[in-house]
């Protein structure tokens, strides 16, 4: 009787030990969770109050008095705002085309293919994930610049379309199918290119997508390039819209407005992600270490 009562105790103990455990951890989530998040919250609530209300605040207030769209209103009208986003999805859109193309056919070749030197060339490619971009961003912008294509959005395109580290994930990915199903393609006469699209491409959609994804953020948040490779606003991204927005009387004078743009500027990558969140996370963790 004392063995039992002794086990039911320690099964007590493990259960309580196991829920204060959770409870811990999920606290200390939802806690940074919301610090995370304040930030995006500030923003929408500033964007909508009325000027009057933000500049009467002695302390920001997390709450909107008068609830207006006016500010919304104002970014749209003051500032080339759909000419930006406009902008931004072509060479989001037209960046993460080609750069999909290029990796899943140098992924192929990595994992598929055997050619001398391959292992060489490959951490060769990953050696260059060590270089920063700071460094590289000087060879690109000589090159574009003596091609005569600066003011061009091919000069945007085309220092980005090549990813190391999405080749090393789509590598990975492809490595994990078994070499059995490679052969036994190659036996029933199915090109590599077939093979890549209608078995690896298919298999690998998650991490496709997450990629894709991961890409469209990348070139929706890029500054430091399409600042330096063009001055001509028929060639500025969202990214330099705010910048003009905050270096402006109109970004300085009314912060609500301000605020509104960022909104209108944040709100389709937070959709997208909204929308894809699943895949990524799918995506990211089918990729192992094998090979």
């Amino acid at each position: 009787m004392e063995n039992v009562k002794d086990v039911k105790k320690e099964v007590e103990k493990q259960k309580l030990f196991s829920i204060v455990k959770k409870v811990l951890i999920y606290t200390f989530l939802i806690f940074w969770g919301l610090v995370i998040l304040f930030p995006f919250y500030w923003m929408l609530i500033t964007s909508l109050k009325t000027f009057s209300d933000y500049t009467s605040e002695s302390l920001p207030l997390l709450y909107v008095k008068h609830l207006t769209l006016e500010n919304y209103y104002i970014a749209w009208t003051q500032v080339k705002l759909l000419r930006y986003m406009a902008n931004t999805l072509i060479f989001s859109l037209a960046t993460t085309a080609i750069m999909l193309v290029v990796s899943l056919l140098a992924s192929f070749a990595f994992a598929r293919l055997e050619f001398k030197g391959k292992n060489l060339v490959f951490t060769l490619f990953l050696a260059m994930m060590m270089i920063p971009n700071e460094l590289v961003i000087i060879t690109n912008y000589t090159t574009i610049v003596n091609l005569d294509l600066r003011y061009t959005f091919t000069g945007l395109i085309m220092p980005s379309v090549l990813s190391v580290f999405y080749i090393y994930l789509l590598r990975q990915n492809f490595m994990q199918v078994p070499d059995n199903l490679y052969y036994a393609a190659k036996v029933d006469g199915v090109s590599d290119f077939n093979y890549l699209c209608k078995v690896l491409v298919p298999l690998s959609k998650p991490t496709i997508v997450s990629i894709v994804v991961l890409k469209l953020i990348e070139c929706w948040n890029s500054y430091v390039w399409p600042r330096l490779i063009t001055t001509s606003e028929d060639y500025y991204l969202v990214s330099n819209a705010i910048e003009i927005i905050k270096s402006t009387g109109f970004g300085r004078d009314n912060i609500p407005a301000m605020m509104a743009a960022v909104v209108c500027v944040s709100t389709p990558l937070l959709i997208l992600f909204i929308i894809f969140r699943k895949q990524i996370m799918s995506g990211v963790s089918r990729t192992g270490a094998k090979g």
